[in-house]
């Protein structure tokens, strides 16, 4: 189904992010609406074994809640307000369910589940999650990324159909997950941060037979850049903008070297 989806692919990177509180419904709904293909978002487990869609440790930054996803349990972090960090517009908005958000969108939008359990690397969370895409029949409709390399051969052994793809960390960090040796894990797709693409790693990843999803960008310019370069897919808060961009960027520059994105 990847390679199906218009080129590059435009994934909502936790929703349509810039206008809506990041992994709720709403901010998926939003990116639906905007007519994006692909939405990203982050997957971890409750103390009681749910799979909630939320990006950090602890529910402390994006609810009125305080503590770690993992020692709360559903009917907890159920009663907390997802929103109102983001604006008053979205009072109430609830930190969802994985099912739910496969309920309402899976056959619709292409899913990109982070597997995020990195504080408890060895939980049920990839068999957990794959339950509920054997469930809902999305094999064909979701890729499964992570900074953990374990995560990805979990699911992979679980999920064998299913793509993946390994998250690179910025700059010397990353390296290790940018390098040839990493493709055992993610022979198909890499996952670079924007600061460290060029269009030479690009054309370098396109010879090693693997697509380049890169993460996060929201700067029309670095958009414009990545999509002349030849770039597979870019992660963006503003979903609406990438389209725009992408609409009118058809071709990569095959023949262009030595260019890098615009320092900020």
């Amino acid at each position: 189904m990847l390679e199906k989806l218009p080129q590059p692919v435009i994934f909502a990177h936790r929703g349509a992010s810039a206008f809506a509180p990041e992994n709720t419904l709403a901010a998926f709904r939003l990116a639906a609406e905007q007519g994006v293909e692909a939405i990203e978002l982050d997957a971890k487990l409750t103390a009681d074994g749910e799979v909630v869609v939320i990006h950090d440790m602890t529910v402390d930054r994006t609810t009125n809640g305080r503590g770690e996803v993992r020692h709360l349990r559903l009917d907890e972090i159920r009663r907390l307000d997802a929103g109102s960090f983001f604006s008053a517009e979205f009072r109430g908005e609830k930190v969802p369910l994985l099912r739910e958000v496969f309920e309402e969108f899976g056959r619709r939008l292409f899913i990109n589940v982070e597997l995020t359990n990195y504080n408890a690397p060895l939980d049920p969370l990839p068999i957990k999650v794959a339950q509920l895409v054997r469930e809902y029949r999305l094999e064909d409709w979701v890729l499964f990324s992570s900074f953990n390399p374990w995560n990805l051969i979990r699911i992979h052994r679980l999920l064998p159909e299913c793509p993946v793809a390994l998250l690179a960390l910025e700059g010397r960090a990353g390296w290790l997950a940018r390098s040839n040796f990493m493709r055992w894990v993610s022979p198909r797709i890499i996952h670079p941060f924007l600061a460290d693409v060029t269009p030479e790693s690009i054309t370098q990843e396109h010879r090693r037979k693997r697509r380049v999803h890169v993460w996060t960008v929201n700067r029309a310019e670095d958009l414009e850049a990545l999509f002349r370069w030849g770039a597979d897919g870019v992660f963006t808060d503003d979903p609406a903008l990438a389209m725009q961009i992408r609409s009118r960027v058809k071709t990569p520059l095959s023949d262009q070297t030595g260019e890098t994105i615009p320092k900020r």
